[in-house]
């Protein structure tokens, strides 16, 4: 069983279970997203672009095939060895917490897509982490930080379903406790042993990001609501997607 004491996602990222629960995300709604926000964004041809938080490089991939230098970095050492057999001269890949600085800088655009951010314990550590986004960017580079709409999601909040994969019932448990939202993940593995995971988002707000951005020296240019990028709606917009500049 895993330890919810330590980092729960440096566990839960690395374990074969997460990537089967998830294994029927859509990946054409977000190729689709990437490429209105490439269209949205428009950088320049010969622009490098940070994957913040890639996991196994499905999207660095997919940037990379629009023409862009792409670098992608994640924590999970697993993902990151997956990812590495996509690397070519244009595409990369670095095992990397974004706690810490990031010398493969500089970008003209960084993005941190798909809830990949607050998921720290201590939440100076999510201003640190948007520090070392901000001084990766070139002057006039842009940051894009895709979060769900915090308000919403707790509103809307599921507090229990079983999600059946490959023979696998997954019990899904979500309640909010000490500023997270948090998902518990129980199952029984082939082996008959019980398991429990954890995933921790810190309930951000569009006012508390404001203050991260202020903090960490961004200014925000525009925030959009869903993925087809039309205008944030605190009441009705699943997503909170926050294009920043340096």
């Amino acid at each position: 069983m895993s330890s919810v004491a330590a980092e729960w996602f440096s566990t839960w990222f690395d374990s074969p279970y997460y990537h089967r629960l998830y294994q029927n995300r859509d990946y054409a709604e977000a190729r689709e997203f990437l490429g209105r926000l490439l269209t949205h964004l428009h950088p320049k041809p010969a622009a490098r672009l940070l994957d913040l938080a890639c996991g196994k490089g499905r999207h660095a991939r997919y940037l990379s095939e629009q023409g862009y230098d792409v670098t992608g970095v994640d924590l999970s050492a697993q993902s990151i060895a997956y990812a590495r057999q996509f690397a070519h001269e244009h595409l990369h890949f670095h095992e990397h917490d974004m706690r810490a600085a990031l010398p493969y800088a500089p970008f003209d655009l960084v993005l941190n897509l798909f809830t990949s951010f607050g998921y720290f314990e201590e939440e100076a550590q999510n201003v640190v982490a948007l520090r070392n986004a901000a001084a990766a960017l070139r002057p006039g580079g842009k940051l894009v930080i895709d979060f769900l709409n915090t308000d919403r999601a707790i509103r809307e909040l599921v507090a229990h379903e079983t999600k059946t994969v490959d023979g696998l019932d997954f019990e899904l448990h979500r309640h909010l406790h000490h500023d997270f939202i948090v998902k518990e993940i129980r199952f029984t593995d082939e082996q008959g042993q019980q398991q429990h995971f954890e995933e921790r988002v810190r309930a951000l707000d569009a006012a508390r990001f404001a203050e991260y951005f202020q903090m960490a020296g961004l200014r925000l240019a525009e925030t959009l609501g869903d993925y087809h990028l039309r205008p944030f709606d605190p009441a009705s917009s699943p997503r909170m997607i926050f294009v920043l500049k340096k």
